[in-house]
C-alpha cells in the first residue's frame, strides 16, 4: 500500500446489529446511516443499512426516507441508497474543500506536467490525512485510493507533513491509536516518529521511502493559509527511489498554492 496505492486506513464500522436503537438520539441514528457509506460501500440496501448501523428496520426506513427527502441520500430505481448531492453541496462550503482545490488545481497540473507522477493534495481529518484532490499519471505507481480516501499520518509523506505541524495533542492521539506497520520500513517506534517529524519541520518537507508499500516513494510539502497555518499537504508519489530530487519542485508548488490562499500577504 502507498498513499497512492493501497487501500487507505478504514474507519471503524458503525455499531453492529446487536446494539439496537435504545439510548441513541435521532441525530446519532441518522448520522450512523450516513456513516455506513464508504468508498467500498457506495450503494446500500435498507437491509444492509440495518445490519451496519444496528437500527431496527422501521427506524432505518423512516430515517432513510427523511434523509432522502432532504437530499442527503438518493434512492436508486432498484431500491438501494447512495449519498445525495446535498451533502456534496454542503461540503463545498468547507474552506478546506472546494476553495482549496480551486486554488490548488492549476499548480497541481503544472507539477504533474513537470514530474509525470501522481500528485495529491490532502488535509487533516481526525487522525487521518484525507485526499481532497489527485492527478494520476499513466505508468506511475498503480492507484487504488481515490479522492476521499484516507492515508495514515505516520506512514505517508502527506500525513507526516500534517502531523508534524498539528501539535502534541494529535501526536499523542496518533500513538494511542497505534502505529500500524505496512512494510518493514514503516515507522512504528514513537521516538523515531518524533525525530522524523522534527526533521520535517526543520526542512519543510517529508520524504518517505517504501513505508506503505515496496517500490513506492513520496515527497510532500506543506500548504499554508494567510495566517501561516498548515491547512494541507501537497505530495508526489513515484516508483523512483530518487523522488527526493523532486523536493524543490514540490516545495515551490506548495508555496504557489499557499500564495493563492493569501500566505505571505501583508495585513
Amino acid at each position: 500500500m502507498t498513499e497512492a496505492e493501497g487501500p487507505p486506513p478504514r474507519r471503524k464500522d458503525p455499531k453492529t446489529a446487536n446494539s439496537g436503537d435504545r439510548g441513541r438520539t435521532v441525530i446519532s441514528r441518522a448520522l450512523a446511516i450516513l456513516d455506513a457509506f464508504t468508498l467500498e460501500r457506495r450503494e446500500l440496501t435498507l437491509a444492509q443499512i440495518c445490519r451496519l448501523t444496528g437500527l431496527r428496520h422501521a427506524t432505518a426506513h423512516r430515517l432513510a426516507g427523511e434523509l432522502t427527502a432532504w437530499g442527503a441520500l438518493e434512492r436508486l430505481p432498484g431500491g438501494a441508497y447512495v449519498i445525495g448531492l446535498r451533502l456534496w453541496e454542503l461540503g463545498t462550503l468547507n474552506p478546506r474543500g472546494l476553495p482549496l482545490r480551486v486554488r490548488a488545481m492549476p499548480v497541481m497540473e503544472d507539477l504533474h506536467a513537470a514530474t509525470r507522477q501522481h500528485v495529491q493534495l490532502a488535509v487533516l481529518d481526525g487522525t487521518d490525512a484525507l485526499v481532497v484532490e489527485r492527478i494520476s499519471a499513466a505508468g506511475a505507481v498503480p492507484v487504488v485510493s481515490q479522492v476521499g480516501g484516507r492515508l495514515p499520518l505516520h506512514a505517508s509523506a502527506a500525513g507526516q507533513v500534517l502531523l508534524a505541524h498539528a501539535g502534541e495533542e494529535l501526536f499523542t492521539e496518533a500513538l494511542r491509536n497505534g502505529l500500524a506497520r505496512f512494510t518493514p520500513r514503516t515507522i512504528t517506534d514513537p521516538a523515531a516518529l518524533r525525530l522524523t517529524l522534527a526533521e520535517c519541520r526543520r526542512t519543510g518537507v517529508a520524504v518517505v521511502h517504501e513505508e506503505m508499500s515496496p517500490d513506492a516513494h513520496s515527497v510532500a510539502a506543506p500548504v499554508t493559509d494567510s495566517k501561516g497555518r498548515v491547512v494541507a499537504a501537497l505530495s508526489v508519489v513515484s516508483v523512483d527511489a530518487r523522488t527526493h530530487l523532486l523536493v524543490p519542485a514540490v516545495v515551490l508548488a506548495g508555496r504557489g498554492i499557499s500564495r493563492g490562499l493569501g500566505a505571505g500577504s501583508t495585513p
